[in-house]
């Protein structure tokens, strides 16, 4: 019974961050499938990768909803991450946990720390190239495929910063990349699904679900600023747990 009541909160919380901050699903997902449930890195990498991506589908169909979606940037975007996420997929297994879990916190700290640094005013953001564009998928869909992360925390940024898109739009389409390239990042991962223990993913794929509507509200609610906050400090939390656990 413990273990279901803590995948239903951790189930939740991903939810939430998914559908409020367009990201940050897997920065909470993996972490949690590996202290809390007893996964092991491996496992955990491609069960956060099987709920992000039904996740991320459910927060999409809600941003869409409210029109906060850029249906062809995110599929160009997504679409240049595909090759790469498939590719580093299939070459995470070779990769001992231990690096894994450090490269994992490394990006959360950098992560938490952009988010909490004030963005300085440098004038009118210009639309990148779509060379610049396609390079920056790829490296989103490579980071994706090695770490078993959905990329949405690292997409929103990119939306933001180099296609200029305003904030509330780039939530939504993150949701729209982050579920191409989780899907894209599973497939080579599906013949291990078979040995994950459902009896825990099933119950925190729901509540991730139910968590991704409540996300999006809250985020209707709430300042961009201070969701943005919240989630920062969690997630210097994260890192160091896992950043000392992969030193020891």
């Amino acid at each position: 019974m413990t273990m279901l009541v803590l995948a239903l909160i951790a189930g939740a919380l991903v939810g939430l961050a998914l559908g409020g901050l367009g990201g940050g699903g897997s920065m909470l997902a993996v972490p949690a499938l590996i202290y809390l449930l007893g996964f092991t890195a491996a496992q955990a990498t491609t069960a956060s990768l099987l709920i992000v991506t039904v996740t991320s589908l459910t927060g999409l169909i809600a941003h869409a909803r409210a029109g906060r979606v850029r249906w062809r940037t995110g599929a160009l975007f997504a679409a240049a991450g595909l090759p790469a996420a498939a590719a580093t997929g299939a070459l995470s297994s070779a990769i001992p946990g231990a690096v894994l879990t450090a490269a994992f916190a490394l990006l959360a700290a950098i992560a938490a720390w952009r988010m909490l640094t004030p963005r300085r005013s440098t004038g009118p953001v210009r639309r990148a190239g779509p060379g610049r564009s396609a390079a920056t998928g790829a490296g989103l869909g490579a980071v994706t495929g090695l770490l078993g992360v959905g990329g949405g925390f690292l997409a929103v940024a990119a939306l933001v910063s180099v296609l200029a898109l305003p904030m509330a739009e780039a939530v939504g389409t993150s949701l729209l990349v982050i579920s191409a390239n989780a899907a894209a990042a599973l497939a080579p991962r599906l013949g291990s699904a078979a040995s994950m223990d459902w009896a825990v993913v099933g119950p925190f794929t729901a509540a991730a679900i139910l968590g991704a509507w409540d996300g999006k509200r809250l985020a209707d609610k709430l300042s961009g600023a201070a969701l943005q906050k919240i989630f920062a400090i969690a997630l210097l939390a994260v890192a160091a747990l896992m950043l000392l656990d992969a030193l020891t």
